[in-house]
């Protein structure tokens, strides 16, 4: 081609590329794409020796703590500054799912969709993470409040998970609050208190931790060396009392002994470099221990894939 073919052929082409620019700057602009607003199922998967170990959330709450915490306003406002946290305070409700290989092990339920909008999707994530509620073996309550047994039963009062048998502290199984979502177990002979620690199934063991409720009960997972210690509501709000572990709060029925408790577990799992697992760490709720002095560090979980 010569080249005054070649500069009509490139005059061409930009008078036609300018046309198309100018027929684009006049369409009109595309309106803008809606948000989503919504997370990805709310379940979490990690191996722990030979076990499966499932998180599940059952949703959150927005919470004043400041309200609760038994400290000053004003150190709970600088603590959660320090986290870049403010109130009112999203705090997950979170569930864990054992499959021992030969049995599954739901510890607490979330609240079945009776404590507001924003919980309740406990069965939605089970779902999603591949499990149905009449697989479910053994289910262990760590204690009585409704956003952990809330999910035992429905909205009429019958049984979520008919084939379970049901594990909860002695004293928070004879709790007058907790009579009527345990009664369909009950009446099916699935109810066990637990009266003593003890083995659940193999691989999982209740630990007593009385102090946020007189039954409050932790569960202590293990296969192959390693560890896990579901401890339900030693901790609620990491931002404060992972740095300053003597704070309690006013949802603990006896402060001075779930400060004790916490204390407990928590050098044991520092000692033995256990997994802790907690209802109301931030979602997966999974992490490790290291002392640091008179406080704790917290490490969560590092996200990996499943092998």
């Amino acid at each position: 081609m010569n080249k005054r073919v070649m500069s009509q052929t490139t005059q061409a082409l930009a008078m036609a590329l300018a046309l198309s620019f100018g027929t684009l700057a006049t369409l009109p602009a595309q309106a803008a794409t809606p948000m989503v607003k919504t997370q990805a199922p709310g379940y979490y998967r990690m191996m722990l020796g030979g076990f499966e170990v499932t998180a599940l959330n059952d949703g959150f709450f927005d919470l004043p703590v400041d309200q609760y915490l038994k400290q000053p306003k004003e150190k709970t406002d600088a603590a959660l500054k320090k986290y870049f946290l403010s109130l009112p305070l999203e705090t997950s409700v979170n569930a864990f799912l054992i499959n021992t290989g030969s049995k599954l092990v739901l510890v607490d339920t979330g609240t079945g969709g009776k404590a507001g909008a924003t919980s309740g999707v406990l069965l939605a994530n089970l779902a999603a993470a591949g499990y149905k509620p009449e697989q479910i073996d053994e289910i262990c309550i760590t204690h009585n409040h409704g956003d952990h047994l809330g999910g035992l039963t429905t909205k009429d009062g019958r049984a979520v998970f008919p084939n379970a048998t049901v594990h909860i502290g002695k004293a928070d199984a004879e709790a007058a609050e907790a009579k009527a979502t345990l009664a369909p177990y009950a009446a099916a002979k699935k109810l066990a208190p637990i009266e003593a620690d003890g083995e659940i199934v193999p691989g999982v063991r209740a630990w007593a931790t009385h102090g946020h409720t007189p039954g409050h009960t932790s569960y202590v997972i293990e296969s192959q060396g390693q560890k896990m210690i579901v401890v339900g509501d030693l901790i609620h709000v990491a931002s404060v009392q992972f740095d300053d572990p003597s704070v309690t709060i006013s949802f603990d029925s006896d402060n001075s002994a779930a400060a004790a408790q916490r204390d407990k577990v928590f050098k044991a799992a520092a000692a033995d470099g256990s997994l802790i697992a907690a209802a109301h760490l931030q979602f997966p709720g999974m992490g490790h221990l290291r002392a640091d002095g008179k406080s704790w560090v917290y490490v969560p979980v590092n996200y990996t894939r499943m092998r």
